[in-house]
């Protein structure tokens, strides 16, 4: 049975339907001395005689005739099989899954997703909003293709190909003293105000964390602090006139924070990087491998939100 292969199946088929050696020689584009030797082959191989030759017919036996609605179903099966791979590797159909934060959601990839929709409408997209440290994991667990975020963990399981270059800065009301310093506000001068933090189990705060720890900025992050889960609270507390926010450029440039204002932060200028984010050795898709190129080329033209670079 090892030996057998598709084509057994396809020579087995046309011969049933065509009734006949010589035509289904033809129809297969195949010697007739060759189509014959394949039938043999399968006989050979099963055991049973398929076909009752004489010099007028070529007729199923009953085994054959057993055997022809299993054979025309494999090779239904096998064909469609193989034209949804071509489909897929020509972009008619499937679907790309890309993890992303809410900020890069809202403000960078619509009109990205709008042309890719434009070109490919049979491909499904799906978008999933998360944390950086969820981003990755969506990754790791090819829930989605990729990831577009900060670089959580520096996973070694993970490829981070640096995109944009997110400038951090203060949130505050118009009203507060800070809205006037547009050429920017030191770190130091935030030792008496009151900071709203996101939770420590989001990409933003984590990165501060680690910036306190290597000694490059310094923020009280011990006592007890004011946190709220994602950037649309933050916007509304600080609305509220609850405090200020630190935050990187585009999650500030959202419709959340319509009203408020980014000053970024100086001495030191410090910035996160947004990456594309990979799974080590996983292929993409076609449809998955163009929707990453077309992120990397628009990021690299589109118009950004100020304090938001292009690497």
């Amino acid at each position: 049975m090892n030996n057998l292969s598709i084509r057994h199946l396809r020579a087995f088929f046309a011969v049933a339907q065509d009734g006949s050696f010589t035509r289904a020689a033809e129809s297969l584009h195949l010697t007739q001395s060759t189509l014959t030797a394949t039938i043999k082959q399968l006989e050979e191989q099963v055991g049973l005689t398929l076909f009752d030759r004489t010099t007028r017919s070529v007729l199923l036996s009953g085994e054959g005739k057993r055997f022809l609605p299993v054979a025309e179903r494999l090779l239904s099966d096998f064909d469609t099989a193989l034209a949804d791979l071509r489909a897929v590797s020509e972009q008619q159909q499937g679907q790309v899954g890309i993890a992303a934060s809410p900020s890069t959601i809202s403000r960078l990839l619509p009109p990205i997703v709008n042309q890719y929709r434009q070109q490919y409408p049979n491909i499904g997209i799906y978008l999933r909003d998360d944390g950086a440290g969820g981003i990755e994991t969506r990754v790791l667990e090819n829930e989605v293709d990729f990831g577009v975020a900060s670089n959580h963990s520096s996973n070694p399981d993970l490829s981070y190909q640096p995109l944009l270059r997110d400038r951090y800065g203060v949130v505050c009301r118009p009203d507060h003293p800070f809205a006037s310093n547009t050429d920017g506000v030191c770190w130091e001068a935030l030792a008496h105000q009151q900071i709203i933090y996101l939770t420590t189990d989001t990409g933003i705060r984590v990165q501060l964390s680690r910036f306190k720890k290597e000694g490059v900025v310094d923020l009280d992050l011990e006592g007890p602090v004011m946190e709220a889960s994602n950037p649309a609270a933050i916007a509304a507390l600080v609305s509220e006139g609850m405090g200020i926010s630190l935050l990187p450029a585009l999650a500030a440039a959202t419709t959340a924070f319509e009203g408020l204002c980014f000053i970024p932060l100086t001495e030191p200028a410090i910035s996160r990087e947004i990456c594309l984010i990979r799974r080590k050795g996983r292929s993409l898709t076609p449809a998955a491998a163009h929707m990453s190129a077309l992120i990397t080329a628009e990021f690299k033209q589109m118009e950004l939100p100020p304090f938001v670079e292009k690497i």
